[in-house]
């Protein structure tokens, strides 16, 4: 996923601003009235704010007593609404609302915005000599003990580790690594897109000091052409987390590149996978 304001090209750090002429024109909402925009959440720590977006399934408002598995995902700007995307949105409400009537399959999502110009500090458990002093640990932190809560206090979710799922593309990818390691008890479920671990080569010394639980089931993916060495950069993650005992599928797509469009094509898959739907 890419930042509203700011974002990096493919793997290359060419950057474009909310200036550029790919935003000069507005583009219309692609979001249904089942989709809800939470008042800011204050983010212990690092002493500002995000917003959530909340997709709620169809039979929310009807099946009072039924409780929903939950979906995060990160840069939450670009998850429903082609609107507020940068380079264009996941579709994840109408693939939702697609699988609830396809395979009666229902959850809440949760689009969690990034931070602008902070993403890459944001996302990045570690500090890095270019991009600043790493967040990641402090943003996962505000999932667990701030998002999450408020969620499971605000709706009809199912809370367990189990029936929670974590994803996110590119440094999106990155920081769902790590939380599926650091929080192990919280994200049962996680769908790493397209990891940014050429930035944070340290992902691998926490996944091999944090071991995956055998309960957990991750879905990992890379595309042929995002760049040298992005495949075989998440192929040795997905190796490792299998060695761990991880339920864990490993997914590459040679023509693909490091793009939405790429992102919201696998999204499909990811979900089939890690909610165990049937075709």
């Amino acid at each position: 996923m890419q930042p509203s304001r700011r974002t990096c090209l493919g793997l290359g750090l060419g950057l474009f601003t909310a200036s550029s002429p790919l935003r000069a024109q507005p583009r219309a909402r692609s979001v249904g009235d089942r989709l809800q925009l939470l008042a800011p959440l204050e983010m212990p720590g690092l002493g500002r704010q995000r917003v959530l977006r909340v997709y709620l399934p169809p039979s929310y408002a009807t099946a009072n007593a039924r409780r929903y598995p939950v979906i995060y995902f990160h840069d939450g700007q670009n998850v429903f609404d082609d609107a507020t995307s940068y380079a264009g949105e996941w579709g994840a409400d109408e693939l939702l609302d697609r699988l609830a009537a396809d395979a009666g399959f229902e959850a809440i999502a949760v689009g969690i915005d990034n931070g602008g110009e902070r993403r890459m500090r944001e996302l990045n458990p570690w500090d890095h000599p270019r991009f600043g002093n790493g967040e990641g640990f402090d943003y996962l932190r505000f999932l667990v003990e701030t998002v999450k809560p408020a969620i499971d206090r605000q709706f009809r979710s199912q809370p367990e580790a189990a029936s929670t799922a974590l994803i996110g593309s590119s440094m999106g990818g990155l920081i769902t690594q790590a939380a599926l390691h650091r929080h192990r008890g919280t994200f049962g479920l996680g769908g790493v897109f397209s990891p940014s671990f050429w930035i944070a080569p340290q992902a691998y010394d926490l996944a091999a000091n944090e071991p995956l639980l055998a309960t957990q089931r991750v879905f990992v993916y890379a595309g042929g052409r995002e760049s040298a060495s992005m495949v075989e950069e998440a192929r040795r993650m997905a190796e490792l987390q299998r060695a761990q005992g991880a339920q864990l599928r490993f997914v590459e797509e040679p023509a693909a590149g490091h793009n939405e469009a790429a992102w919201r094509a696998v999204l499909p898959r990811a979900l089939a996978f890690l909610f165990e739907l049937k075709p």
